[in-house]
């Protein structure tokens, strides 16, 4: 069996938990040789997106996509039965999901270790253990070091023993520290573990597959309008949001567009932890408050004596780094899905989120068009004035329109230029869009082009006002009932999307009205 490394524990007042991912083995050591892969030489992650997700932003609190991630990694095995150790795997692994391929022997069963030690249990871990404390009088102003116990959890407030009494870990805001011989069979990351017989030695390389929760990704656009509003350059990002206490640096990365069945039960992330907070008197006065405690894994080795705070910030902090990168990705068909590829390796750190340019097209040409969506049995009679109706932009998705790509649903935000400055005019959305689909980006009401319905039994009129001083284009989409179909009209009736639609022209400071009646089919 390899020698196992030893960690120093220090605790120290005034700052906030780091928070420290481990994870305990809960396997027995018995006879079975103990194997470790080797680190990742090769990554791939790709990212399905929440099917339920607003086009709202990501939290990195609440991802529920998935991904399915592919390392491969080198294996050393001795004859016989083995543990082999996928160390540093995602925290939302789903252990039945995982693959072990390039091992001539089979697997006999996986598990995810997942006995987690979070900043409050690594000090509970800590009862009943020899500890020294390390602090600062404040008479003298010099270090002093007492050895002693850890009494209580952290629950509580950290109780400690010593030749001096016992006592809660006092909050004055003086360096005060607790360092202890690191327990046993801990591991510094997420585990998978593999039992798997061998009938020689082996020295292979293993591609080892997975699927895990707490991933997303998401598409923004940004739509700025030309000042005849005839055009717009349209840009976009992906944004890739990793949940997990674990990061994939240098991966080949993909995202997929669609929504994929799964039916699999929710695995637990592993938990970092709450903060730790001393519950003692404070020196001063009883109006002091307590300030948490900060936790840091140091190595014991004299050559290896910083502190891990650039992997453990992260966690702690849930700070979301937006990156810009001018790589564009790359759209490819995955059955019925569509799935884009970065081109290059990008890394998806722990607890972040970062950008890929997706897009860029200028010049791209737009009509703006009126409308409303009524029922044939919508009616409001008695509304002054009526009420605005929507404003859309629209286009085709084609290569003559300077798009032809599939473009992924998302969040739009429509800008227009007014003396060489980007004001913002609207917040819209955009669904799934295959090559040669129409292109509709909400623009919201406009109170300049209004609507009043009225009607009664078959019969149904409505009447649109434009008090803009330019014509505009206008269309009145009905939704019937079921059977009911227009018998008559005094406006040409067309069908959208298997619905009766009018479409019409209104001059500048003019009013239309359409008029048609309905009857249900028997």
């Amino acid at each position: 069996m390899p020698a196992r490394r030893s960690g120093w524990l220090l605790v120290s007042s005034g700052a906030a938990v780091a928070g420290l991912l481990m994870s305990a083995s809960s396997e027995s050591q018995s006879s079975i040789a103990d194997a470790r892969a080797g680190a990742p030489s090769a990554v791939s992650v790709t990212v399905y997106r929440d099917p339920y997700r607003a086009s709202g932003s990501i939290d990195l609190d609440r991802l529920a996509g998935f991904a399915l991630i592919t390392e491969t990694r080198a294996v050393d095995l001795r004859e016989g039965e083995s543990w082999l150790r996928f160390e540093g795997v995602a925290d939302g692994i789903e252990p039945e999901s995982a693959i072990v391929t390039g091992l001539d022997d089979g697997i006999i069963d996986k598990n995810r270790d997942a006995a987690v030690l979070s900043p409050s249990a690594l000090v509970a871990a800590a009862v009943g253990k020899p500890l020294l404390l390390t602090r600062t009088n404040p008479k003298t102003g010099r270090v002093e070091h007492l050895p002693g116990t850890v009494l209580s959890d952290a629950e509580g407030g950290v109780m400690f023993r010593s030749e001096q009494g016992i006592e809660a870990l006092r909050c004055s805001g003086l360096p005060e520290t607790l360092s202890f011989d690191g327990t046993q069979g801990l591991r510094a990351h997420p585990t998978l573990s593999v039992r798997i017989r061998a009938s020689r030695t082996l020295i292979e390389t293993a591609t080892l597959s997975y699927l895990a929760h707490g991933f997303d990704w998401a598409a923004d656009y940004t739509a700025t309008l030309s000042p005849d509003e005839r055009s717009m350059d349209l840009g976009a990002w992906v944004t890739l949001a990793n949940g997990n206490g674990t990061g994939f640096p240098e991966a080949r990365t993909q995202v997929v567009a669609g929504r994929v069945n799964r039916e699999s039960g929710e695995v637990e992330p592993i938990d970092i932890g709450g903060p730790i907070v001393a519950n003692c008197w404070p020196r001063g006065s009883t109006s002091d408050v307590p300030m948490p405690l900060q936790l840091d894994l140091r190595s014991p080795n004299p050559r290896q004596r910083g502190f891990m705070k650039a992997a453990a910030a992260p966690i702690a902090t849930g700070l979301q780094e937006i990156m810009g990168d001018a790589r564009r990705v790359q759209q490819e068909q995955l059955g019925d899905l569509k799935l884009y590829r970065i081109p290059e390796p990008t890394t998806l750190a722990s607890r972040q989120s970062k950008q890929i340019r997706l897009l860029d097209r200028t010049a791209v040409p737009v009509v703006t068009v009126y409308g409303i969506e009524l029922a044939d049995d919508e009616n409001s009679p008695g509304t002054v004035g009526g009420v605005p109706a929507s404003r859309y932009l629209r286009t085709m998705n084609t290569e003559a329109n300077r798009l032809g790509i599939p473009l992924p649903s998302g969040h739009v935000e429509i800008f227009a230029i007014r003396q060489g400055r980007h004001l913002l005019v609207h917040e819209s959305s955009l669904r799934d869009l295959a090559v040669n689909e129409e292109v509709e980006i909400g623009l919201g009401p406009s109170p300049d082009v209004r609507v009043d319905a009225t009607g009664t039994g078959r019969s149904h009129r409505v009447e649109i006002s434009n008090a803009r001083a330019a014509p505009i284009g206008f269309e009145l989409k009905l939704r019937l009932r079921d059977g009911a179909h227009i018998v008559d009209a005094n406006r040409k009736v067309e069908t959208k999307d298997g619905r009766p639609i009018f479409r019409l022209t209104l001059p500048p400071h003019s009013t239309a009205v359409v008029r048609y009646q309905t009857a249900v089919s028997p």
